[in-house]
């Protein structure tokens, strides 16, 4: 294996998708479903060890979001930051938060927005602190390049454009 070469194949889940015209797209696919399940697992349990417990992922990801930058966000921002189409499934997330005290919404015109609170703000921090303990410094320790990782980042989030136009020519069939 001087090559570096996998012998057998790449590391998929589905290997009647990866015989096709692009097997690193279903090894991709196959790392993002690991990343995503271990990433949503860490947040639940970061946030718990935070001292906020009952919270699932997608409330987690949008407590961050309400708190980036110390600005108001409509529920159209949130659904956009995170592409997630269902405008309930966040409506859901935002009641939980509220009614949890790390959120407040309130009306602009028609429009729902949200703000998080001192209790929701310090939930944040004492996540970014439990992170930095239990999880930045290992993988610094692993010593990436962060280089690559922004650029990871970005080919993820430029194949998210081509899942969602794909979506849609799906959609039209």
């Amino acid at each position: 294996m001087a090559s570096g070469k996998n012998p057998f194949g790449p590391v998929v889940s589905s290997a009647h998708l990866a015989d096709g015209a692009m097997p690193s797209l279903s090894e991709m696919e196959f790392a993002m479903t690991i990343l995503n399940n271990a990433f949503q697992r860490w947040m639940v349990r970061c946030m718990g060890a935070a001292g906020i417990s009952g919270l699932g992922p997608l409330d987690v990801q949008i407590l961050h979001s309400s708190n980036h930058r110390g600005r108001e966000k409509t529920l159209s921002d949130l659904c956009m930051m995170l592409n997630i189409e269902d405008t309930h499934v966040v409506s859901y997330a935002l009641k939980k938060l509220e009614g949890a005290g790390l959120i407040e919404t309130g009306r602009r015109g028609k429009e729902k927005t949200v703000r998080v609170t001192k209790a929701g703000a310090e939930a944040c921090a004492q996540y970014r602190e439990v992170r930095e303990a239990l999880l930045a410094g290992s993988v610094k320790g692993l010593r990436f390049d962060d280089e690559e990782i922004s650029r990871i980042a970005a080919l993820m989030r430029a194949l998210s454009g081509q899942y969602d136009q794909a979506s849609r020519s799906a959609a039209s069939l």
